[in-house]
């Protein structure tokens, strides 16, 4: 009697556990049909193959590769029966592959539904057989990603939502229509770790900590338990538009209609902090120190790092080069920490200005600031007229990508570009628009600072002395035991500036953003760019940067804009 061994397969786990499918897919409705099949061809079944929750768009399935290991070695076989031939595969390369080796292992491939044999008209059927399988594959799987960007662009969630979301189904005039939901368990902890990271009180490593102590973990699945995060979970989380309102999908975003977790004000904070610690190269890793992201060496300039000596039946804190252990050759010595510290204190003093000063500079910028009022109000105008532009320039852009116009890279780049757009006049509107009582008042606090700001850095903890460094100084160079030069930063850069008094008399302060014509007679000018071209920073400009940081203001590190050094050895002894 001829041999025959049965292979049997399903999709997904959920047809495996089931006694009938309407179609006979089921593991118990092929078997069946199967074996009626070895019975008609007066064989026995000798074995049974059954891949449970696999797809047929690879071949790298468990129980297929032991059916062709079995005909490579035994060859024992005479028949191999499928309900259909789209069971054992749904593209013609595998299909091909497949069919050689039975081939070579003298087996036939048998189908219960298909009329397919060794004959030419079989032979020609199998082969329609496949690429029909193929193509229904292909087929299935793009009209379901075509219904996913449809959901998508109405606003929908088409994937899974992140934390402190839920993807429920509800029933709605008698159909199930899936949707997301705030989860009251996790939300509350994902709202609180946006603004306790915005604060800058918090790194990631400290941030995990505290969440996972709170009591946040992962949504469990069937298969893995809910857990705590990962650190790069919590940094994507940190970073994820969905939270303000944004659906990301195939590299398009959409407005969603889903419920906003995070205000965009608290979303943006938290993703500029992220940033200044990237910028900071912060590791978090075994020792923490409010310097650690802020020193450079002055010899070849890596960045400084912390290191715990043992000695003398004691931990002794060092500062050491990180050049030294990439092999530069670098000779700056280790540093005991009490030094740099000592040496950081006096560079505050370095920087500080008499109160006299303070006083005529603040003067000065009063009558400066009365003359930028219509200039601001004429610029909020034009900024105004640029963001409906570029509103304009979204939709037509949508509805073209909508029609088929525009291919998906192209928007994908537009989408970029516009939204790069959009964020510069939002910022140019919100200068223009700042309550000129409440510049004053702000650059006045800024000038009191600065007449006060080493008395205030001894008087901080270290979390808040950490954001004083990052948002006073671009860098701190070490060279040998001190601090060879503390290139102060934007705004207080200019604020401290001797000569500003004089240079805040004349026209160039009358503007209140970059001009729209072809030159410019500003002498206020900023050198250095970073993510933006470098534009004139005036004083109601600086004002806006200052605000919401531990003191009352905030430096906005993303904009990429200083002056030259001014720090205690002159200009900078070595460049980023």
């Amino acid at each position: 009697m001829r041999r025959a061994a049965l292979y049997l397969r399903v999709s997904t786990a959920a047809q495996a556990t089931r006694d009938r499918e309407p179609e006979g897919y089921s593991i118990p409705a092929q078997r069946e049909a199967c074996q009626a099949k070895a019975a008609e061809l007066d064989s026995e079944v000798v074995a049974e193959y059954v891949d449970r929750g696999e797809s047929a768009k690879t071949a790298d399935r468990p129980e297929l590769k032991a059916l062709l290991a079995r005909l490579e070695s035994e060859r024992d076989l005479d028949y191999v029966i499928v309900h259909k031939v789209d069971r054992l595969a749904r593209n013609r390369y595998d299909d091909a592959t497949i069919t050689y080796a039975l081939h070579e292992a003298g087996v036939e491939l048998v189908s219960v539904t298909e009329n397919i044999d060794r004959t030419p008209v079989g032979t020609f059927m199998h082969a329609i057989v496949a690429a029909n399988a193929e193509f229904y594959s292909a087929n299935l799987a793009a009209e379901a990603k075509k219904g996913l960007v449809q959901k998508a662009k109405m606003g929908g969630t088409p994937t899974r939502a992140p934390i402190g979301y839920l993807n429920v189904r509800k029933l709605i005039e008698g159909r199930e229509v899936r949707t997301v939901e705030v989860d009251s368990e996790r939300a509350p902890h994902v709202r609180w770790a946006f603004a306790a990271y915005g604060s800058g009180a918090y790194t990631l490593d400290t941030l995990l900590t505290a969440l996972t102590e709170r009591g946040l973990r992962t949504r469990p699945t069937a298969k893995k338990p809910e857990k705590p995060l990962s650190r790069s979970q919590l940094a994507l989380m940190l970073q994820n538009p969905y939270y303000v309102g944004v659906v990301r999908y195939a590299g398009v975003e959409y407005e969603g209609r889903h419920e906003y977790l995070i205000d965009k004000a608290s979303f943006d904070k938290a993703k500029a902090v992220l940033a200044a610690h990237n910028h900071a190269g912060e590791k978090d890793r075994k020792h923490h120190h409010y310097l650690k992201g802020s020193l450079y060496c002055g010899r070849c300039g890596s960045r400084m790092s912390l290191i715990q000596a043992k000695g003398n039946g004691g931990r002794y804190p060092y500062f050491f080069c990180i050049g030294r252990m990439k092999g530069t050759g670098c000779k700056q010595p280790y540093v005991p920490v009490d030094l740099i510290e000592a040496a950081v204190e006096d560079a505050y003093g370095d920087i500080a200005i008499e109160r006299e000063r303070a006083d005529l500079v603040r003067e000065k910028l009063e009558v400066a600031l009365t003359g930028m009022r219509e200039q601001a109000e004429s610029e909020a105008a034009r900024q105004r007229r640029r963001l409906a532009k570029v509103n304009e320039e979204r939709e037509k852009l949508l509805h073209a990508y909508y029609a088929g116009a525009v291919p998906v890279d192209l928007l994908r780049s537009e989408q970029d570009r516009l939204a790069a757009e959009t964020r510069q006049a939002e910022r140019h509107l919100e200068t223009a628009e700042t309550s000129f009582g409440d510049i004053a008042r702000t650059l006045a606090k800024a000038l009191d600072l600065l007449a006060d700001c080493q008395r205030a850095y001894l008087a901080a903890p270290g979390h808040l002395r950490r954001q004083w460094n990052q948002a006073l100084f671009e860098r701190l160079v070490v060279y040998d035991e001190g601090i060879a030069d503390a290139e102060v930063a934007e705004p207080f850069a200019t604020l401290a500036d001797p000569e500003l008094p004089d240079r805040l008399v004349g026209e160039a302060v009358t503007e209140t953003g970059p001009t729209s014509g072809g030159g410019s007679n500003e002498e206020l000018l900023i050198g250095e760019t970073g993510f933006e071209p470098a534009t004139a920073r005036p004083p109601a400009e600086c004002a806006t940067r200052l605000r919401h940081s531990p003191w009352g203001f905030h430096s906005d590190e993303s904009a990429g804009w200083r002056l030259p050094s001014r720090g205690r050895g002159g200009s900078s002894m070595v460049e980023p």
